[in-house]
C-alpha cells in the first residue's frame, strides 16, 4: 500500500510543529548542486501551508534557498517520518529581539508525503538535549520561538 501524500501539514503534524521540534532541513547546495542536510530545531508552523524556521545568517542553508528554493524537512512525528517539500525564501533576513544574527527561512508546502517504510511504526521520537547552560539556552529558544510566531 503507498504511503499517503497530503498538500499540506496534516492536523497531527501542524500540532507537533507549534513548538521547538527536532527536524532536518534538506536544500540543494548552491556551490556543488548536491543534497545538504542540517539539523535544526528552531521550527514553528503559522498555518498548515507553510513552515517557518530560523538559522543563523551566514548559515550555508540561507544561501542554498537563494541559489535554490526547492528543499524539504524531515519531521519524524504521528508515529512515522514525513518530507515536507515545498519553495523557500528568506522572510526575515534578521529576527528582532533575539541575541543572535538569525534570518527566518518561510517554505510554502507544496507535498506532505509519509515516507516511513512499510509494515514500521515510530515508537520513540527522537529527544535531544542542549549541552550548553541550560538556563541560557532555554531563555534563547523561548525568545527565539517567540520571534518565529510573530515573523
Amino acid at each position: 500500500m503507498p504511503n499517503a501524500v497530503e498538500p499540506t501539514l496534516i492536523e497531527p503534524l501542524f500540532q507537533a510543529l507549534q513548538k521547538e521540534r527536532y527536524v532536518i532541513v534538506c536544500t540543494i547546495d548552491h556551490e556543488t548542486s548536491a543534497p545538504n542536510a542540517s539539523a535544526i530545531s528552531w521550527v514553528y508552523a503559522p498555518a498548515p501551508d507553510k513552515v517557518y524556521f530560523a538559522v543563523d545568517q551566514r548559515s550555508r542553508i540561507v544561501a542554498n534557498v537563494q541559489a535554490n528554493p526547492a528543499m524539504s524537512i524531515v519531521l519524524i512525528a504521528n508515529e512515522s517520518t514525513y518530507s515536507i517539500s515545498g519553495k523557500a525564501h528568506v522572510k526575515v533576513e534578521k529576527l528582532e529581539n533575539v541575541p543572535l544574527k538569525l534570518a527566518v527561512i518561510q517554505v510554502d508546502i507544496e507535498e506532505v508525503r509519509d515516507v516511513m517504510f512499510y509494515g514500521a511504526k515510530i515508537s520513540v521520537e527522537p529527544k535531544y538535549e542542549k549541552t550548553y547552560d541550560a538556563q541560557a539556552a532555554a531563555k534563547l529558544d523561548q525568545q527565539v520561538m517567540s520571534a518565529l510566531k510573530q515573523a
